[in-house]
């Protein structure tokens, strides 16, 4: 019997859909629906398949991997003859996503959730937890559930694994439940996946099919696991299963501190994201769910973000801890800290089990998004220096530890090898945030994040008692500082991208957003209305420019404007007093957010497409930070400052 009580947790999201005429097979990267259990996600298309999973583990080899490659696998549950669905949501304040389907004959809902279980004892936990959970753990299931509203529609059922990216074909097997259960096996690998349903399957070849016609009132469910927790064995139990992951997100969002704002959704949405991005057993964050979703279209800049990078440490923590998620915001810190404890030259990245060796990999045989090759995994730039490290793990410590005003001895011995280490390396030069793959230089963004490192140490140290050495690095602190302000400025008064250069790069707004210079500095407010003017396109923000970069690749190819970078621009136009042109930004980059909320890494301005790794950690992060801000000036200031 349907469960009717989780209907009365639905109401509409303002997030409104955006046609983009555009003929592909391929759907629009912010059209994906993101599920997540914070140790796998998977994405599923408008048309109902699931076309990215990964497993056990967000950067495990992929089982579908349509977004690649549609011959790569994948997992469709739907109206036999219609792909396009008539609306798409998530029910509020949680991570199930519910498309509605209609067809001439009726009308049906699917609901795709990967399943949270109960609290599971310690001795239960896999070897990969590093720390007592602070949460339920992940079922390791992934429901759909489907419901036949009115009239009556033909539902089919189609789920064909290709395990190792799409390398290893399946084979499909019965179990003793006969009809309702096969388990896909692969050569090569130990990996097998569980199809339950209440549905009567059948098996061509490599693909799980299963077709029936659903009338008013009817239900079927289809349940995917691979680890041996059980599935749900009745569409009872499905629904359920799905009710209680539904109170999970809702009792894990109510634990948040969200302003009464008409902002609140995307401050929502982007907590659960960030949630969603979080690997719980070890509490790192990676960057997104994806790899290979193209920064150009058609490009070569394809990345693997299914990685922790240590540069978003001070930024998820900030956020986190802004909006109360504390546990969450500490669970990352310690991860932080461990890894900073156990290698002395700490990486720009991680596997979020904490991996130093991050290969890289090309996978000739798959195509890629939309024909954009080639498709990585791995990342190399985890060998790259990037001198903007220390400054994120002492910015991290720093707004780690203020509110308590202690330290403990364990993490002070980190900090002090983190500040010695920028001390030591400051001068050399690096690939910045971006990991240019072109010459090192000594980027602007760089040299600051190393001055944020030793500021910030110094301040740690006053909280220790030690005087002696915060007077020691506060006298090198103010070294670093002046060099920057005397190598990294224009004849304009304008901070550039790197030394001895005249281009821009939008990383300089972290100038004043890490508090290098006040906000009422000339240099500050020349350098983040030059962005404004000058490195942007209809108002958003490209990271840097192209012609002007050595990127390490032989086409220069125009991208799309940096999301994260629009949301600096946002928050700095508030420090500097632009309050409307902040109000304004704000609300044109909401606006461009995916039919669900989501942000990939860049936006097109001309056709509002989203481009690279998706959903991306980073964006959503800059989006809280923005958010905060302008909130924070319209109550400061009152409603009367906007027209």
């Amino acid at each position: 019997m349907y469960d009717a009580a989780v209907d009365e947790l639905i109401a509409p999201l303002p997030f409104a859909r955006r046609e983009t005429g555009l003929q592909s097979p391929f759907p629009p990267i912010e059209d994906y629906g993101f599920l997540s259990d914070c140790e796998t996600t998977a994405l599923v298309a408008p048309s109902g398949n699931v076309e990215w999973l990964c497993v056990p583990r967000i950067d495990s080899p992929s089982v579908f991997a349509a977004m690649l490659d549609r011959d790569a696998g994948g997992f469709r549950l739907g109206p036999a003859d219609i792909v396009v669905p008539a609306d798409r949501r998530y029910l509020p304040g949680t991570s199930v996503l519910e498309t509605s389907w209609g067809t001439p004959t009726g009308w049906i809902i699917v609901r795709d959730v990967l399943l949270m279980g109960p609290w599971h004892h310690e001795e239960e936990l896999s070897h990969t937890h590093r720390r007592a959970p602070t949460d339920y753990d992940a079922d390791h299931v992934l429901l759909r559930t489907v419901r036949c509203v009115t009239g009556e529609v033909q539902v089919t059922l189609e789920c064909e694994p290709v395990f190792d990216y799409g390398r290893r074909g399946a084979r499909w097997a019965y179990t003793n439940h006969v009809y309702h259960q096969g388990v896909a096996r692969a050569a090569g690998t130990d990996l097998e996946l569980a199809l339950t349903t209440d549905m009567r399957i059948g098996f061509e070849g490599g693909r799980a099919t299963a077709r029936t016609l659903l009338k008013e009132g009817d239900t079927r469910f289809c349940a995917l696991t691979w680890t041996e927790h059980p599935p749900p064995y009745t569409y009872g139990e499905a629904q359920a299963r799905l009710t209680w992951t539904a109170h999970h997100w809702q009792h894990w969002l109510a634990r948040g501190n969200f302003p009464d704002h008409r902002f609140r959704n995307y401050l929502e949405r982007s907590a659960l994201t960030l949630k969603g991005l979080t690997f719980a057993p070890t509490g790192a964050l990676a960057a997104a769910a994806t790899t290979s979703l193209p920064e150009t279209p058609g490009g070569e800049r394809n990345w693997d973000y299914r990685y922790s990078w240590i540069r978003d440490a001070s930024w998820a923590l900030w956020g986190l801890y802004t909006l109360g998620f504390e546990w969450e915001a500490n669970d990352f810190f310690y991860f932080i800290a461990d890894v900073a404890e156990r290698d002395l030259d700490l990486q720009i990245m991680y596997g979020v089990g904490g991996e130093r060796d991050l290969d890289e990999e090309i996978l000739d045989h798959l195509s890629g998004y939309e024909g954009a090759r080639p498709v990585r995994i791995g990342n190399a730039a985890y060998q790259h220096r990037q001198n903007d490290v220390w400054g994120a793990v002492l910015d991290a410590v720093y707004l780690h530890t203020k509110s308590r005003d202690r330290l403990d001895e364990r993490i002070w011995r980190i900090l002090k090898r983190q500040v010695e280490n920028a001390i030591t390396h400051w001068k050399e030069p690096d690939r910045g945030i971006w990991e240019i793959r072109g010459e090192p230089k000594h980027f602007t963004s760089s040299k600051v994040m190393c001055w944020v490192a030793v500021d910030r140490g110094v301040r740690l140290a006053r909280i220790r008692g030690d005087l002696v050495l915060a007077a020691r690095w506060r006298k090198v602190a103010n070294e670093i500082h002046a060099d920057i302000c005397a190598h990294a400025v224009d004849e304009r008064g304008v901070f550039t991208a790197h030394y001895d250069t005249d281009a821009l790069d939008a990383s300089v707004l972290l100038i004043p957003l890490m508090g290098f210079l006040p906000p009422d500095d000339p240099r500050v407010r020349a350098t983040v209305m030059a962005v404004a003017d000058e490195l942007s396109v209809d108002e958003m923000v490209l990271r840097y420019q192209p012609g002007k970069t050595d990127e390490g690749f032989e086409d220069v190819t125009e991208e799309g404007t940096f999301t994260i970078c629009s949301f600096w621009l946002v928050s700095a136009f508030t420090l500097i007093g632009e309050h409307v042109r902040a109000r304004r930004l704000c609300q044109k980059l909401l606006s461009f957010a995916g039919p669900l909320g989501l942000y990939a890494e860049e936006i097109d301005p001309r056709s509002g497409r989203h481009l690279g790794n998706f959903p991306q950690a980073f964006t959503h992060l800059a989006l809280i930070n923005a958010v905060i801000h302008v909130i924070d000036v319209e109550q400061r200031e009152g409603p009367s400052l906007f027209p």
